[in-house]
């Protein structure tokens, strides 16, 4: 019988002195199905502990479905500094994860700026020819293009001369007693990584579950998004009392009737 418990392991990405090693918690799917297994892609200084991500991989043990979930670097269990850490880089980290552990289709659940990196994978594989392995893609308050619409615009002058002058500035956040730090390079390479300039194809259907009330990422900013995903099978959820972190009981039962139909859909 196949074991389908999670498992700890490590991917060492990167070479040199840019080599960093990966926490990651893999669940293999069980056999007998041809269901997709769930990739957990998560926030800003977030990590794969969260509530979302264990509630995700408890959906996963109940429905005997492949489940991936990993830190980025600098972040939670995962080596490397945080400081270091730019959308490109957490890319890299997202795709070797995905090469290394994930086989067949799968369906990305991307939480706030992990919403980014799902549309970044999605051109990526599809570069390289392998849109086919995507079944879906959950996209829960995303943050597309975050640095360069949410975060520049409102910079004060002061967080403007610490980017200039030490190449980083702080902002307090109320998730946790540690400031935000925001890096130049963030900032720079985020702009680099802009899909909001565009259509996006992801080759897949994709469904956005967005609160009405985020403080970090106004509805307005999944409108947008909207907008650059022309294809038909886009559905987007707007939770009039919802809030950014979309973790109450209601939240996640959203969530869970979202990836059910889209595993539903695929068949």
């Amino acid at each position: 019988m196949q074991e389908h418990t999670s498992k700890g392991l490590e991917l060492v990405v990167g070479e040199g002195d840019e080599a960093r090693t990966i926490a990651v918690a893999f669940r293999p799917g069980l056999g007998g199905h041809n269901r997709p297994g769930l990739v957990w892609l998560g926030g800003y200084r977030s990590d794969m502990s969260g509530t979302k991500a264990l509630e995700l991989d408890g959906y996963a043990t109940r429905e005997g479905l492949e489940c991936l979930r990993f830190d980025y670097s600098g972040h939670g269990a995962s080596g490397g500094a945080f400081e270091d850490g730019t959308i490109s880089r957490w890319l890299e980290e997202a795709l070797a994860v995905f090469d290394k552990h994930t086989t067949g289709p799968q369906i990305l659940v991307g939480s706030s700026m992990g919403g980014w990196i799902a549309l970044l994978m999605a051109k990526a594989l599809k570069q390289r020819g392998d849109a086919g392995r995507l079944a879906g893609m959950l996209l829960l308050a995303p943050a597309p293009d975050f640095t360069a619409e949410l975060i520049e615009p409102g910079l004060t002058d002061a967080q403007r001369a610490d980017l200039s002058e030490k190449g980083r500035f702080e902002e307090p956040t109320p998730y946790g007693p540690d400031p935000n730090v925001y890096t130049r390079a963030l900032i720079e390479d985020g702009r680099a990584n802009s899909v909001l300039n565009g259509v996006i194809d992801t080759g897949c259907p994709v469904t956005i579950i967005q609160g009405m009330q985020d403080p970090d990422v106004p509805y307005a900013h999944a409108l947008r998004l909207m907008e650059h995903l022309p294809a038909d099978d886009v559905v987007l959820t707007l939770v009039r009392d919802g809030d950014h972190r979309l973790s109450r009981p209601a939240d996640i039962g959203r969530m869970l009737k979202a990836l059910n139909d889209l595993i539903a859909g695929g068949h």
